[in-house]
């Protein structure tokens, strides 16, 4: 038997209760939800990013989107506050870029990078050339692989495996370009493995470079045949495991990038590409979806076993 403004203090402290519950209860289901998700061995890992620009009738525009895509990894990494080392870079002759690959450490990198790994498909009128006056839509693809470098990576090399060039750095390279053979093509002759470095001044330090990225590489081929034991069928099929699989679609003309994996679309290509806030709720989308997926097969795992037992 309450009057109207007891009632109306009890139903404010009611409310106020239910929201303070439900804060707990999300705050305890997020908890057990990162309990229940399968921690992967690489997860905490740094890593090396590669990026190779594709072929397509459309002249440069592989090779300018492939600039885009690299840059927009370096700001990210920025934005993550990442540590971003070029270590090779080749320009391509209209400004746009070939081949780059980077060092990048940090915490966790590799559990927010892993998904990138795969073919990106660029959709856009060319900026020169006929194609521009004409009007016409162009598509290209680069590629993007991601592959985990543990802090220490045990992997013995002979040197008489290794063949040792040296070449005068180009590209992004700074003042000293063109003039001393600083940079460093080490190939690995039993599986005919090349890397190059060419970021320092150093030609020691870029063959220390080169030698590391080297054994990064060999030590992948260790890394995949556990993740591909690791992951099942119905996992997001990334990385190294669909490398040759188109995974994204930038369409410039209707200002949408499309992930095919999870069937989401985000507007303004400019804030994805500039690397940041856009760019970091796409991919943590992406996690979302594969922990789902992970705590699923999981439970139906465990259910399975349950039910043989009984």
């Amino acid at each position: 038997e309450l009057d109207s403004r007891d009632e109306k203090q009890l139903l404010e402290l009611v409310i106020e209760e239910k929201e303070t519950l439900e804060k707990k209860f999300n705050s305890l289901c997020r908890k057990l939800f990162k309990l229940l998700v399968p921690k992967q061995k690489y997860d905490r890992s740094h890593v090396i990013l590669e990026v190779t620009a594709g072929r397509t009738t459309g002249g440069d525009i592989c090779q300018q989107f492939t600039k885009e895509m690299f840059e927009m990894y370096q700001n990210y990494a920025d934005y993550k506050r990442w540590t971003f080392d070029i270590v090779n870079y080749t320009p391509a002759e209209i400004g746009g870029l070939h081949h780059a690959a980077a060092h990048i450490s940090g915490d966790d990198v590799y559990r927010h990078l892993k998904y990138e790994g795969g073919t990106h498909r660029v959709q856009r009128i060319p900026e020169m050339g006929l194609s521009s006056r004409m009007q016409r839509i162009h598509t290209g693809t680069m590629s993007v692989i991601v592959l985990p470098q543990p802090e220490e990576v045990d992997v013995k090399v002979d040197p008489k495996d290794l063949r040792i060039d040296t070449f005068r750095a180009k590209g992004a390279g700074g003042q000293h370009v063109n003039k001393t053979d600083s940079a460093v093509r080490i190939v690995h002759l039993p599986t005919g493995l090349a890397v190059e470095c060419q970021q320092e001044r150093s030609q020691q330090m870029n063959k220390e470079i080169a030698l590391r990225t080297l054994k990064a590489k060999l030590y992948q081929q260790v890394i995949e045949k556990q993740i591909n034991q690791e992951q099942s069928a119905r996992k997001l099929q990334l990385g190294t495991r669909a490398q040759s699989e188109r995974i994204r679609t930038y369409n410039f003309t209707q200002d949408r990038v499309t992930d095919h994996r999870i069937s989401y679309d985000a507007r303004n290509i400019k804030q994805i590409l500039s690397g940041k806030e856009a760019l970091d709720k796409l991919i943590n989308r992406l996690l979302e979806f594969a922990e789902i997926e992970a705590v699923t097969e999981y439970l139906e795992n465990l259910q399975a076993l349950e039910g043989g037992g009984c």
